[in-house]
């Protein structure tokens, strides 16, 4: 079974920027924030180079996961109070492509099935739009507007296909 691990790519054009989350909140009175993650494991943010728009370079801090969550607590440079953590609300936060950790056989970044080309006994049935998982298993969103599971899916990277 093929497995995920970062979920959304900010411009399909550009391949060089990978969000991987949002801070959506304070957390406390001593500046922390909170952060949605879209990284298969939350704690993955503790390794890589976070930056963001309101960010300085190598200010981002992962503190804490919360149990069973995809937010995670985080830290930032010269943000000391809740005022200043609410300025930060809705700030994106990316990783350079370059960063990200070489995948295993049958390992994809989401970020590059967007756009794929999917094909259903010889015939293409939509261009990959978006990836969802409500809970029982990953779902392509495709963009005519279909939805179809990716279970037992072929990927062909390389010639940007996926075969149902």
């Amino acid at each position: 079974m093929p497995r995920f691990i970062w979920a959304f790519k900010r411009d399909m054009s550009d391949n060089k920027k990978i969000l991987v989350g949002k801070i959506v909140a304070p957390q406390g009175i001593r500046g922390e924030v909170r952060v949605q993650t879209y990284t298969q494991i939350p704690s993955d943010l503790k390794t890589l180079k976070v930056h963001g728009d309101k960010l300085a370079d190598g200010s981002f801090h992962f503190v804490r996961a919360l149990p069973s969550s995809s937010v995670i607590i985080a830290r930032i440079d010269g943000v000391n109070d809740r005022n200043a953590a609410e300025l930060l609300r809705n700030t994106e936060l990316f990783i350079n492509r370059a960063d990200l950790p070489k995948l295993k056989d049958g390992e994809y970044y989401q970020c590059d099935l967007i756009g794929m080309r999917v094909i259903r006994d010889g015939i293409t049935i939509g261009f990959v739009d978006n990836i969802q998982n409500y809970g029982g298993g990953d779902i392509l969103e495709l963009d005519n507007g279909s939805m179809v599971s990716f279970a037992g899916a072929k990927v062909d990277i390389t010639n940007k296909v996926i075969s149902l």
